[in-house]
C-alpha cells in the first residue's frame, strides 16, 4: 500500500509554517526535507521521524516503526498529526541533530574516461 496525495498534502499544510520544506517521491512514499535534509518519511500513511534525541524528548511515548515490512531501520512513528504546533516545534528542534546532507557525486560525461 503507497501513501495517499491527500496525506502528503495534509502533512506539507501541517508544515506550511516553516520555510524549506521539500518532498521527493520514492516508489510511492516521500522523504520530506527540511532546508536540505532528511527529516521525516511518509510512508503507507503514517508519519516517521528519525530518532533523534529531541525528537525522542518531544514524542516520549511514541512507537518505533520501520519504513517497510520486515525494513531494518526503525523510525519514530508521529501519530499527533492533527497538533501542527506540535510538528513545527518537532522539525525545528530536530534540524540540528540531523545529518547533513551527502555531496552529490559529479555526473560523468559520456566522453569520460576512468
Amino acid at each position: 500500500m503507497s501513501t495517499s496525495k491527500e496525506y502528503l498534502y495534509f502533512i506539507l499544510e501541517q508544515l506550511s509554517e516553516l520555510d524549506g520544506i521539500s518532498y521527493r517521491i520514492m516508489m510511492g512514499e516521500y522523504i520530506i526535507y527540511y532546508n536540505g535534509k532528511i527529516s521525516a518519511y511518509i510512508c503507507d500513511d503514517r508519519f516517521l521521524v528519525k530518532p533523534v534525541p529531541s525528537a525522542l524528548k518531544l514524542l516520549p511515548d511514541a512507537e518505533y516503526d520501520a519504513i517497510s515490512e520486515g525494513g531494518s531501520k526503525k523510525l519514530l512513528r508521529v501519530d499527533d498529526v492533527d497538533n501542527r504546533g506540535l510538528l513545527v516545534n518537532l522539525f525545528t528542534a530536530m534540524y540540528d541533530e540531523l545529518p547533513e546532507p551527502k555531496p552529490k557525486k559529479k555526473k560523468r560525461t559520456k566522453y569520460e574516461i576512468r
